[in-house]
Order: C-alpha cells, then sequence, then structure tokens
C-alpha cells in the first residue's frame, strides 16, 4: 500500500504541476498560516463537516488547504467505521453526499476540495506523509462513499468544460479527472467507463485529449477490452484524437483481432497524418507486431510510409544550407526546428523497436529482401538497413549479404544512397561509425559494383556529416590506401580525389592524414602513385594557403630524394610524382576547375614549372628507361589539355630541336660503319630526287646500345656527345607530336615529313638466312622489328585524325606495314622462344617484364621437340584471359591478322610448331590511342602521289583490308574487356601479377569508363559496315559452296582472317551492351544512342521511339546475322549479345523463345573442323551454349527428352567418329558435355517446382502429377546412359546430380503423392515404379565406385546412400499416410556391377545390402515395384560416414 500511495503521489504531483504553484505544494508553518487573511476553519452543523471534523479533517474557507489531523489510511478507516456504525445507516450516507453537494456548491470549496490537503505535523508525525491526497481522493477510496461521488464530479463536470483557466493557473476539468486516477479499488467499474467515455464525446477538443490519455490510470483491467473497442469506433470518427488513442491503446490489455483492427485502419491514415504524430503512430504500430504477422506488417509499413513526402520542403533546403555551408564550420547549429525534431523521434522509436525486438528487426530486413522490382525500392529502405546494421549487431551478416545482393542487382544504386542522406542525415550522423564500418566491409569485397556502392558510402559521409565524421572518413580511406590490397587502394584514392573536387577546403583540414600515405609509396603502382600526387598537388596549390606550405614542403622532399636514387623504381615515383605537381602548379584556369578564381600563369609559377621538369630531365637523361617515362608522363600532362599555353612556350621548341638532333638524320646520308647487317632506308613513302628527305636513325641507335659494353645505361665516357637510345624514339615522338598538336590547335604541318619518311633498317625478311643467324643477331633483328612497330604504331597515334586524303591513305598504308611486320616478327619468335624484347612502356613497378611464356616451357621446347611444343600451346592458352568467352582458344586473342592454324601451315617442320602468339608481347608495344579506331570509318580511300610540280601523277586505291582491321578490332576488343568489363569478370589467377594486367592500358585508364563507351558507340556505325560486308561475304561463300560447310573456301588465310573479324565484331558489341555502365541514369542517353544506331540499319529513323522498342528492333538487326555465323565461337557470341540486349528490356518473354530457338540450331548445325576433328568446338563454349537452350526453351523436359531420346541413340547406333544426326554438335567426345549440362538443369527445374499443398485444385495436383513423370522418365533415360557410356567423368555427374535428384524427389515430389495417392493411384504407382529401377541403378553404381576404388567417384557414395535411405523411409509415411501399410515390405538386393553382374565380395560387408522394395499395390501383379526403396541398403556398410560433397563438377 505504501508503494502505491508513493505513485499516486508522485502521479497527483505530475498531473497538477500545472494546477497549483509551488507554495501551495510547501507545507505552511503555523505561524504561517496564522497571518493569512482567508484562513477560517468551515463553521457548519451539517451531518457532513462533523463526520469529516470527527474523523480528523478540518475544512478550511478562502485559499488555504484543508487541514488533516491524522493519517490518511486512519481518517478514511475512522469515516467508514463512523458511516458504518451510525444509527441511520445507510441513510447517512446520503446525507453526508448532500452536504457534499451542497459545500461544493461554492466554487472555491470545491477548489480546495480537490487539492491536496494540509497535515498537520506533531513530533510523532512520519516524515512519510508530508504530501497528502485531495479531500475527494481520500472520500473516492471509501467505497460505500465512491459511486456516489463520482456521481457528482461527473455531475459537476460539464459546469467547467467550456471556461477559461482560473486566474490561479487551474485547469478545473483536468483537476476533476485526476481524482479518478489511481483508485485502490473502483466499485462500479462499468459504470465509471461509461461516464468518462460520454464525457469524452462532448468535451472540447484539447481536454478530449487528456481525457484519453488518463484512462489507463482510470480504468480496471476488467475495462480494458470495452475501452478498448469504443477507442476504435471513436479512431474512425475523429481523426485529432488519433495520438492520444493509439497512445492509450498501447497501454491497455486488448485481444490481438481487436488490435490487428484498429493497425489496419491507422495503416490506412500513415498517408494523411502530419510528421508531428507519425513517432506515436509508429510506435504503436511496432508494437502491436507479433511473430506471426510480421513480415506482413512491417512490408506494408515500409511501402505506406513515405517520408520524402512527411518532411517539408524547408526542412529540406534547411539541411541543404547546412551541408553546403560546412566547409569552415561544424553542423553545431543549434536552430533544429520541429520537422527535423520529430523525424529524430521517430527514427528513435524505430531504433528502440529493432533494437530490442527481434522479431521487428528480422523482419524488416526480409521485406526488403523479398523486394525484386528495381523501381520499388524506397529511400527508406536503405535508410533502415543502415539503423538496423548499426542497432543490432547480430543481424550485420545477414544486413551485409542482403545490400550485397541488392547491389549486384542494381536495386541499390547512387541516386538512392544519395537521396537516403539528403533526406535523412541527421538521423544517419548518429549511425556514423557503423556506416564507415559497412562501408569498409564492402570495400573487401571482389565485386566492382559492391567496392563503388562502399566508396559512395565514404564519399557522402564526408558530404552529409561534421567535422569529426569527416575527420573518420579519411582516416578509414588513408587505411585502405596503407593495405596493399590493389582493389582498396584504387577506390580509396579515387574517393580522396572526389573529395578534393567537391569540398577542398574541408580536405584541406584533413591534409595531414593524405600525407602520410608518402611513407606508403614502395607497395603503390604507378597509376595509384600519379593519383596520390595529384591529390597532394591540389591541396597545397590549387589555392595559395600557408596552411599548404608543409605540404609543398614535404612533396619536393620526397621528389628530390627519389629522383636522385638510381633505382628505377624510385625514380618512377619521382618523375611521375614531379610532373603531375607541375601539371597543377601550371593548370590552364580557363580549361580546369581546379584553381578557381586564379589568374593567367605568373612569372613565377612558370619558373617553379620549368625549374621542377629540369631537375626531372637532369636526373633521368642517363637512364633510357627513366628519360622515356619522363617524356610519356609529360605527353599525357599535355593530352590531358589542362596544362596552360605559357608553361609549353619554353619547352616546345626545345622539344623539337633535341628529337631532330637525336634521330633524324638526311636520307641521303647513309649510316657507316661496322654493322652485322647492311643498312639501308625502307618503308619511305614518298620518292625524293635531291637529298632533301629525311630519315629516321633506328639501326645504328640500336647497334650502338646493343653491341655497348654496357647493355644498361648508356654512357657518354668517350667525348661530350649525348648518346641517345633507341627506346626514346616512339615515347620522344609522342611528346613532340602532342606539343605540336597543342600549341597549332590540331596542324601537325611541321612534323608530317615523320609520317612518310623512311628508317635505317635491314632487309628484315629472314628467308633462309635465318637458321644461319647466331642467336645475338636473331635478337638484334626482333629487337629492330619491335622498335620499327612501335615507331609506326604512334605514327599512327599521330596522324589518324588528319582530314586530308592524302595523310589518310599515308595511315592505311602505316597499318599495312604494322600487320606486315608483325608476320615477320612471329617467324623470327618461333626460332628464338627465350628472347626478352626492349621495353615500350615505362610506368612499370619493375623493369624485369617477361613475355608470358615461361622460361621453363621454351626449354622443354628446346629438348622434347613435338612433345614440348604441344605443352608450350598448352601454356599459352592458359595465359589468356580468365573469361569464359576469351578462354575459348588461343587463336581468339591473338592480335596477328592471321590464326595460329595458317602459322602452322605455313611452318616447315612439326618442331617449329611453338604456338607464337604476339598477345604474350602485348606489353612491349606501344598503346594505340582510342582515335585510332576513326580509321574504321575508312572504306576506300584515294592516296595522291605528287610529283615536284605538284601535279597529280598517278592516283592509287588504298583500302581498309581485311588484316588491317583484324588488327584493329583485336585491339579495339582487348580494351573494351580491360575498361568496360567487370574487374570479378576478367579477374587474374592466384598468385599472378594483377598489375600486369594493366600494363599497355596506360593511356586507356586517364579516360573513365563513360568515355570509352561514347567513343565505341560512335565507332557503332562503320563497325555495322564491317559487320554486314563480312556477313554479305559469308552468305556468298556458302552459296558459290552450295551449302558444304568445309568447302574450298574454308581453307584459305582469307577466310580464317574474315571468321575472326567476325569474332571481333560480335565480342566488341557484346562488350559494349553488357557494360554495367547502362544501369546509371547518366548513361541513358548513350544507350538509347546506341540502340538508335542499330534500329536505323533496319528503317528510317523514327522519333520518340520508347527504349523496349528500340530494343526490340536492335534484336531482330543483330539476329539476321545467325545465318552467316562461320564458326562456333561467333555462334556463342552472338547468343550472349542478343542475350543481353534482351536483359535490357522489360517485355523479354517473347524474345526468350527467339534465343531458345536460335540455340537449337545452332546446336543442331555442322561446323567446320578445326585442326583436329575432336577440338573444333571447345568444351567451355558447348556447354555455355546448351546450358543457354535449356534456361530460355519453353519446356526443358521435353527438350531434355529430345535430346537424350532421339540424339544419343543416333549417336549410339553410328559410327565411333560420327555425330548425332539431328545434333551435330553431340558427339562421343561432347557426350559428357551434353550429360553434364542435362542432368545439371533437370536438377535444377524440380528443385524449382512448388511441393504444392492439399489445399490446390484437382487440375494442379494431376498438372504436378504429369510433370514429375515426365521428369522422373527424363531422369530414368539420362541413367541408363551410364550402361553405354561408362567414362569416370560421365559416372562422376551421375552420382552428383543423381543424389540432388532424389533430394528434389523427397522435398518437392513427396508431398504431392501424400495426398494424390488415392485419387491417382495407378499413375503414382507407375511413377514410383519407373523411379524405383533408376534409384536401383544408383545403388549398383555405388557398389561400382567401390570395387574400382575411384576416390572421386567414392566420396559421393555416403551422401547418396543416406537419401535413399530417407526415400524408403519418406514412402513407407506416405503408405501409412494412406492407410496401405500392407503394401510395404522389405528384401535383399545384392551389390551389383553397372550391367548387372553380380558384385562377388565380403560377404559380411558388401553381399548383404538390404533393400527395401516396397509393394505399393497390393492388386496389381508389378506393385511390388513400386516404392523405389531398393536403392536404400540397411546395411552398415551403407550407413559408413558421410563425406563432405564438395564436389566442383570440372570433368
Amino acid at each position: 500500500m505504501s508503494s502505491k500511495r508513493r505513485l499516486s503521489r508522485s502521479e497527483d504531483k505530475e498531473s497538477l504541476t500545472e494546477d497549483t504553484s509551488k507554495a501551495r505544494k510547501q507545507p505552511l508553518s503555523k505561524k504561517t498560516k496564522k497571518s493569512h487573511v482567508h484562513n477560517e476553519v468551515e463553521e457548519n452543523d451539517s451531518v457532513f463537516v462533523k463526520l469529516l471534523k470527527t474523523s480528523g479533517i478540518t475544512l478550511k474557507t478562502g485559499e488555504s488547504q484543508n487541514q488533516l489531523a491524522v493519517d490518511q489510511i486512519v481518517f478514511q478507516k475512522k469515516l467508514f467505521q463512523t458511516l458504518r456504525k451510525h444509527p441511520s445507516y445507510p441513510k447517512i450516507i446520503e446525507e453526508f453526499v448532500n452536504g457534499l453537494e451542497s459545500y461544493i456548491g461554492d466554487k472555491d470549496n470545491f477548489r480546495n476540495c480537490l487539492l491536496s490537503c494540509e497535515r498537520l505535523q506533531d513530533e510523532e508525525a512520519s516524515m512519510d506523509t508530508s504530501y497528502c491526497k485531495s479531500l475527494i481522493k481520500l472520500l473516492l477510496g471509501i467505497d460505500i462513499l465512491q459511486p456516489a461521488i463520482i456521481k457528482i464530479l461527473f455531475e459537476k463536470l460539464p459546469e467547467f468544460l467550456f471556461e477559461n483557466v482560473n486566474s490561479d493557473g487551474i485547469n478545473m476539468p483536468r483537476l476533476i479527472i485526476n481524482q479518478l486516477k489511481w483508485l485502490d479499488r473502483v466499485v462500479d467499474s462499468k459504470d465509471l467507463t461509461t461516464k468518462i467515455m460520454q464525457l469524452i464525446s462532448i468535451a472540447p477538443v484539447y481536454l478530449q485529449h487528456d481525457f484519453v490519455t488518463s484512462l489507463p490510470e482510470i480504468l480496471a483491467d476488467s475495462q480494458h477490452a470495452d475501452v478498448g473497442r469504443e477507442l476504435s469506433d471513436l479512431l474512425t470518427e475523429n481523426t485529432p484524437l488519433t495520438v492520444p488513442i493509439l497512445d492509450v491503446l498501447s497501454s491497455l490489455r486488448l485481444e490481438p483481432k481487436l488490435l490487428t483492427k484498429v493497425r489496419q485502419l491507422v495503416m490506412g491514415k500513415l498517408s494523411s497524418v502530419t510528421l508531428d504524430d507519425l513517432p506515436v503512430i509508429i510506435k504503436f504500430i511496432l508494437h502491436s507486431v507479433t511473430a506471426t504477422d510480421a513480415l506482413e506488417v512491417i512490408s506494408e509499413l515500409r511501402e505506406r510510409l513515405d517520408l520524402q513526402h512527411c518532411i517539408l520542403p524547408s526542412l529540406l533546403q534547411a539541411s541543404q544550407s547546412r551541408w553546403k555551408n560546412r566547409g569552415q564550420t561544424s553542423s553545431s547549429g543549434n536552430q533544429e526546428n520541429s520537422g527535423e525534431d520529430c523525424v529524430i523521434l521517430l527514427f528513435d522509436v524505430i531504433k528502440s523497436a529493432v533494437r530490442y525486438e527481434k522479431i521487428i528487426s528480422e523482419a524488416w530486413i526480409k521485406a526488403i529482401e523479398s523486394i525484386t522490382s528495381v523501381s520499388e525500392h524506397k529511400i527508406l529502405d536503405l535508410a533502415m538497413l543502415l539503423i538496423i546494421y548499426s542497432t543490432n549487431t547480430q543481424t550485420k551478416k545477414y544486413i551485409e549479404r542482403v545490400l550485397r545482393n541488392k547491389i549486384r542487382s542494381g536495386c541499390f544504386q547512387e541516386e538512392l544512397l544519395q537521396g537516403t542522406f539528403y533526406i535523412h542525415y541527421l538521423v544517419l550522423k548518429d549511425v556514423c561509425p557503423s556506416i564507415l564500418s559497412l562501408a569498409q566491409s564492402l570495400l573487401h569485397s571482389l565485386d566492382q559494383s559492391i567496392i563503388l556502392f562502399g566508396s559512395l558510402l565514404y564519399k557522402y559521409a564526408f558530404k552529409f556529416f561534421d567535422t569529426y565524421c569527416q575527420q573518420e572518413v579519411i582516416g578509414a580511406l588513408v587505411t585502405h590506401i596503407c593495405s596493399g590490397n590493389e582493389a582498396e587502394v584504387d577506390i580509396a584514392l579515387d574517393v580522396l580525389l572526389e573529395l578534393v573536387v567537391l569540398n577542398p577546403s574541408a580536405m584541406r583540414l584533413n591534409a595531414v592524414f593524405v600525407k602520410g600515405i608518402l611513407d606508403y609509396l614502395d607497395n603503390m603502382s604507378p597509376e595509384q602513385i600519379r593519383k596520390l600526387f595529384y591529390i597532394l598537388s591540389m591541396l597545397a596549390f590549387s589555392k595559395q594557403h600557408e596552411a599548404s606550405n608543409h605540404i609543398q614542403d614535404d612533396m619536393y622532399l620526397v621528389i628530390r630524394k627519389q629522383l636522385s636514387s638510381t633505382i628505377f623504381k624510385y625514380k618512377l615515383i619521382g618523375i611521375i610524382g614531379a610532373v603531375t605537381m607541375a601539371g597543377i602548379i601550371a593548370a590552364d584556369s580557363r580549361s580546369s576547375s581546379l584553381t578557381p578564381g586564379r589568374g593567367d600563369l605568373s612569372n613565377e609559377q612558370c619558373a617553379q614549372v620549368t625549374s621542377l621538369l629540369h631537375l626531372v630531365r637532369s636526373c633521368s637523361e642517363q637512364s633510357p628507361q627513366a628519360s622515356a617515362l619522363y617524356y610519356d608522363e609529360f605527353a599525357n600532362l599535355i593530352q590531358g589539355g589542362k596544362l596552360a599555353p605559357k608553361a609549353l612556350e619554353g619547352v616546345g621548341q626545345t622539344i623539337f630541336t633535341d628529337f631532330q638532333d637525336a634521330f633524324v638524320v638526311d636520307v641521303c646520308v647513309v649510316p657507316e660503319g661496322d654493322y652485322p647487317f647492311p643498312v639501308k632506308a625502307f618503308y619511305g613513302l614518298e620518292d625524293y630526287d635531291g637529298c632533301d628527305g629525311i630519315a629516321i636513325n633506328l639501326l645504328p641507335l640500336l647497334f650502338s646500345q646493343d653491341f655497348a659494353k654496357d647493355g644498361g645505361r648508356l654512357t657518354s665516357q668517350e667525348s661530350g656527345q649525348k648518346l641517345v637510345s633507341p627506346l626514346c624514339l616512339a615515347p620522344y615522338f609522342r611528346l613532340l607530336r602532342l606539343c605540336v598538336d597543342r600549341q597549332h590547335n590540331g596542324n601537325l604541318e611541321e612534323i608530317d615529313g615523320l609520317l612518310d619518311c623512311p628508317i635505317f633498317l635491314t632487309d628484315l625478311e629472314p628467308g633462309e638466312r635465318l637458321e644461319s643467324m647466331s642467336v645475338k643477331e636473331r635478337s638484334f633483328m626482333c629487337s629492330l622489328i619491335f622498335l620499327t612497330l612501335n615507331w609506326f604504331r604512334e605514327v599512327v597515334n599521330a596522324f589518324c585524325q588528319q582530314t586530308l586524303p592524302e595523310m589518310k591513305g599515308k595511315v592505311l598504308t602505316r597499318l599495312k606495314h604494322i600487320v606486315e611486320l608483325q608476320q615477320l616478327l612471329e617467324k623470327y619468335l618461333e626460332v628464338i622462344p627465350d628472347y626478352v624484347p626492349p621495353l615500350a612502356n615505362f610506368d612499370l613497378e619493375s623493369l624485369e617484364v617477361t613475355p608470358h611464356t615461361s622460361t621453363a616451357v621454351s626449354a622443354k621446347i628446346r629438348t622434347q621437340g613435338k612433345i614440348g611444343g604441344r605443352k608450350r600451346k598448352a601454356d599459352g592458352g592458359k595465359t589468356s584471359s580468365p573469361d569464359a568467352l576469351s578462354k575459348e582458344d588461343n587463336s581468339e586473342c591473338d592480335p596477328t591478322p592471321s590464326d595460329r592454324s595458317q602459322l602452322e601451315k605455313e611452318s616447315k617442320g612439326k618442331e617449329e610448331k611453338t604456338s607464337v602468339s604476339l598477345q604474350n608481347y602485348h606489353a612491349f608495344f606501344r598503346e594505340l590511342d582510342i582515335e585510332v579506331f576513326s580509321i574504321l570509318h575508312c572504306a576506300l580511300v584515294a592516296r595522291f602521289i605528287l610529283d615536284t610540280e605538284m601535279h597529280t601523277e598517278a592516283t592509287e586505291i588504298v583500302q581498309l583490308e581485311p588484316p588491317e582491321l583484324l588488327f584493329l578490332l583485336e585491339d579495339l576488343a582487348q580494351k573494351l574487356e580491360n575498361m568496360l568489363t567487370p574487374s570479378v569478370a576478367r579477374r587474374s589467377p592466384f598468385l599472378k601479377s594483377k598489375g600486369n594486367r594493366n600494363i599497355g592500358f596506360s593511356h586507356l585508364h586517364q579516360r573513365s569508363a563513360s568515355e570509352i563507351a561514347h567513343s565505341v558507340v560512335q565507332l557503332l556505325t562503320p563497325m555495322c559496315n564491317h559487320l554486314e560486308n563480312i556477313h554479305n561475304y559469308f552468305q556468298c561463300l556458302t552459296a558459290e559452296n552450295h551449302g558444304v560447310v568445309d568447302g574450298p573456301g574454308t581453307k584459305g588465310q582469307e577466310y580464317h582472317i574474315m571468321s575472326s573479324c567476325y569474332q571481333r565484331l560480335l565480342q566488341i558489341f557484346h562488350g559494349l551492351f553488357a557494360w554495367n555502365g547502362f544501369f546509371q541514369s547518366e548513361n541513358n542517353n548513350l544507350l538509347y544512342s546506341a540502340l538508335d544506331t542499330l534500329t536505323n540499319r533496319l528503317k528510317p529513323k523514327e522519333p520518340d521511339q520508347s527504349l523496349d522498342e528500340l530494343l526490340s528492333q536492335s534484336f531482330h538487326y543483330l539476329q539476321n546475322f545467325h545465318l552467316s555465323i562461320p564458326n562456333f565461337q561467333c555462334a556463342l557470341y552472338l547468343i550472349r549479345l542478343l542475350m543481353v540486349i534482351l536483359e535490357k528490356s522489360t517485355a523479354s518473354t517473347q524474345n526468350k523463345g527467339k534465343i531458345a530457338s536460335l540455340a537449337r540450331q545452332f546446336l543442331c548445325r555442322v561446323w567446320p573442323s578445326g585442326e583436329k576433328e575432336k577440338s573444333n568446338i571447345p568444351n567451355d563454349q558447348l556447354q555455355a551454349l546448351l546450358s543457354i537452350y535449356l534456361e530460355h526453351t519453353d519446356s526443358v523436359l521435353k527438350a531434355i527428352e529430345e535430346i537424350a531420346g532421339v540424339g544419343v541413340p543416333e549417336l549410339i547406333s553410328s559410327t565411333k567418329e560420327a555425330y548425332s544426326s539431328t545434333f551435330p554438335t553431340l558427339t562421343r567426345h561432347t557426350f559428357v558435355i551434353f550429360f553434364r549440362v542435362m542432368m545439371a538443369e533437370l536438377e535444377k527445374t524440380v528443385k524449382g517446382l512448388q511441393a504444392g499443398t492439399a489445399a490446390d485444385s484437382q487440375q494442379i495436383h494431376e498438372e504436378k502429377l504429369l510433370y514429375w513423370n515426365m521428369a522422373v522418365r527424363d531422369f530414368s533415360i539420362l541413367i541408363n546412359l551410364i550402361k553405354v557410356f561408362d567414362s569416370r567423368p560421365v559416372l562422376h555427374v551421375c552420382l552428383k546430380y543423381g543424389r540432388l535428384f532424389v533430394e528434389a524427389f523427397l522435398k518437392q515430389c513427396m508431398p504431392l503423392l501424400d495426398f494424390s495417392f488415392r485419387k491417382h493411384r495407378e499413375d503414382v504407382l507407375s511413377l514410383l515404379e519407373t523411379f524405383q529401377l533408376d534409384t536401383r541403378l544408383l545403388h549398383h553404381l555405388c557398389g561400382h565406385s567401390k570395387i574400382h576404388q575411384d576416390t572421386r567417384l567414392t566420396k559421393h557414395v555416403p551422401l547418396l546412400k543416406k537419401t535413399l535411405e530417407l526415400l524408403v523411409c519418406r514412402v513407407k509415411a506416405m503408405l501409412i499416410l494412406n492407410n496401405c501399410r500392407e503394401a510395404f515390405w522389405l528384401g535383399n538386393l545384392k551389390n551389383r556391377d553397372l550391367q548387372g553382374e553380380e558384385i562377388i565380395s565380403q560377404n559380411s560387408q558388401e553381399s548383404t545390402a538390404d533393400e527395401s522394395e516396397d509393394d505399393t499395390s497390393s492388386h496389381v501383379s508389378k506393385s511390388k515395384a513400386t516404392e523405389d526403396d531398393e536403392e536404400d541398403e540397411a546395411s552398415d556398410e551403407e550407413k559408413e560416414q558421410e563425406g563432405d560433397d564438395t564436389d566442383d563438377d570440372s570433368d
């Protein structure tokens, strides 16, 4: 009782806070009371006053408190006994109540009776009674008085409903209601409930709110249900009371049905409520959730809750201005408006719910996970995942998995993430550490899209959060950069670069953290070093700020230290750092946003740049590799177009003069010297009568380098003459060309003589002298060819965009020279496999770069002859890209214009047929710029040969021929694979240097993926022209051969080159349209443009076509090429290209059948044979195409039955080397591929079929039973094929997928048989009988595996036998369920091999394998075979330990 009093006291104190002053609450001393003006004792002879006085209360008038002389309990007890023992009881009660009613007729008296009494303290009084209840509340505690007093109170209350608050601040209605709270006992709770609900219906709105919220403290537990129903009705009628009603309902004990009804009612109002009311409503909804309906409720809640429209625009504007102005100041603004408070309060409610209620957090995650449509995902979804991630540690792994899946599927994109931070940054700021932890986890992924999403988390956390969080973000990014993981370093540097551009002032505050990365340069790639110095240079030089001086000093210190090193790795850091820093200092303010507000370059800055570049040049001139690197870096800087013209004025002429002095000589002055070969000018495009021509002095320079004593670094000890390495020829020319181009706005007239000038070489055609050359001479010739090739490649880079027809013709001629030289180079490389060419790309971590072909393999080639040659070829295959499409065969990745079969055909002996692929030497060729592919626009170009009088002497037609076309297409395909293919798809093999993959793509990586995609889209029209021309070529060839596959025209070199061009074109189209960047909104126009180009090839352009229309017409255009496909590789590329187009369409069902039809046509086509009869179709490609066919066909079961029931029997009845007439791709060699794919697709299909329930209609049961009959029939056909094809790979597939099929049968089919057995008895028996024979064969296969002791097969046996045993028990359970237990019987099944012969072994272990043979039909003679139990042996041997089923089906 004391605790109840204490609770009552505190409650009354709260309720009376606004009704009475502190002075009234404090006990008054006697002295104070005497001095009070209105302190008279109520003198009245009424029974009411006398009884109160007798019991211990003295009534006072005026503003004085009534006085209580005894304890409250004593008073109530004395008054109760006095009334009960009174002679006129129970009439005395009526008199007492009438006295009270007349007494409180005076408002002052009534108020005194409602306010707390004053306890007269004496020495014996308890200190715990300093606070007393009011007189009315004391009287309500007496049962015999309570009903009458409650009646009086409710009669008096309407008098005050519409009166203003008294001058003393007391609200009478609230004071009256407070008397009814926390009563120890309610005599007539039903009557009280009725009265208060009636009062609520008539009270003003502001009082209704108070009365409703008081209900939990007034009502008895028995009335909760009734009040709950009345409040739910009131909720529908009175919207303003929604919040108090829900607040009360959450405090009452109500029936689940009523709660559900109210919740549904409230859920419907979510879209119309104000933001202020939302927290209470959400709290009620979440508190009313149960485990059974959690997912349903949360799904509906996330669908209806749209905070984007609840938050006022003013809030958004305030938040926007806050983070925009956060450069100098943190978000310490104290002006929080009510909208922000409500949002924070709302998420506090949600956070509390998900933290303490596991069912809510799990349901919310599942609700988000179950959404499949990209458009249905909301900002709230992402915010909730981040909040749950921070509040509930147990669900972190689950949330990470959901996030990764959503990101992969494209559901969570940057736009959604940006909106989440923009709307909810105040809430997310509190969970910043968890967001950074999540971002760190995502950056450890292998999927590029997930890594990118993690980087965006860092970016937006920095953008929207305060200074402390920004510092944490920078610290986390620096940690990633210093981790040494290449992918993490790349993405973290990219984020830092974005942040420097986004908010340079905030980044400058954290520059000290970024500067610390300079200690970790050793482990960075050149591209990463370039990014880091770019970031630091922007922080140090973008604005002249005193705080940046320390960064400048540290950068100069590091650069000078690294440049002075004699080790190339460190010198590279210095060169890249210095050139990058010079680029920022001398940035062109007109074309760069990096230096806002800065004017033209000052003389001081010019001097700074010049001295820096001079330092680099002086430190690198003694090393050809370092000089070449400097030239390339400087050229890249100029090519970026951000260098101020003033910075080039001083160095431009110097570059021109130095190049001319170093590499250019008069053509009439043939060099003389002790050269191993005769020197002569070759590859000149002009005939000069006089000696005014120029030539490139290549062979003498190479000779002076290769035959010098020190083959590495050049020295000039003999005289002061400067020696130049031929390694610098191509890099220096690139620098010269870009410098001239920049200074003359693209006009290259000053250097156009270098396009057609000859080169001092020797006769490169090996002829018969190749065998007689020494190893050194062969190496010299190879180096000469490599340097010449790289010179021509840079010449093509330089002049490819010239518009004059004469220049175009010369560029095409140089392209032809490149192709010819590559053919010569292959002949040399075949006889010198250990040769390491001169470097062509110098931004390398190490100069020790070798071709991909290993020296070990090369040694085997020399020592093992033919066998070594074959091994070399295998190794060459391994070095190609791991992409499934690029692994098809070595010729596919071969950049030579003729494929390997032709090279081998031309070779003299088998020992010389080493597989030389110039793809392995890719790092030793200069990179072609993306602009070079503008040559693809060429068809026929006239080249005018002019005489000295400028008259046209002759006209020669120069055409882009197939070898040159193939050369360009192969290079473009490599670039697309490197830039547009997701990194996870082209991941390098284990323990292989990932950096080597990017050698030769440095210039490409200066551009973004979207820029590359845009360039390729511009080339679609000429590529379509070439594709159509090649299509027509093969169509005509087929017509000439009258449809014969291996006709006369299919063996020549031209046929193979055209086939390779066809394949490369399809590969480029596939690489472009498979680019995941098209999912980004900013690239939508690019996708439309690409599709529009394809669509226009069919019919004239139509305006305003939808995306689906464009996709459909593009699909139709590309599909038309299927008739001319020359080989299987092209067929697979075409199918995959069509699938990529199909994936972007919303209406893909119609075209899905076209994919299946086309795939079937390719499977049923006879393809030209390759070098070997068995290898014309690579296994991985055949498996891919067959899988595509079965995945897209309307009926997988019918397709499998056709192949296994028609194609395989044709193969069995044919000769050994023949093929199936229906499916020519099905041979004895490829049977295992067909078998594996069919088994996998069959298991996948039945696994996806729903088991069904007894509530389903009869028709559905029959359809599913028919489906399972077909599936079991297909399974039976496939399983029985092992009697004919019993190789280990086939048996391995059978064991693996056989078990999976039986498991699917158990889970999906057996529940169907449970309730189908009685109505479809014969069908079920037939199904089980067929399946029984199949499982018996699986049992025989287990015995076969054990007898042959093949561990790869036996590891599947335990799990398979366990599954078969489960099937026996399950069938028995089904029979018992259908009252047919007598139909089940067990028998012994002998162990047999695949041919049915009994296996004789230890009787104790293997001869007694109890196989249950259940007879499900006692009426049919064959029914004993019904129960497929035969497969489950009960012997101990079958219950052996199950091994882990980690079988990777890689037969």
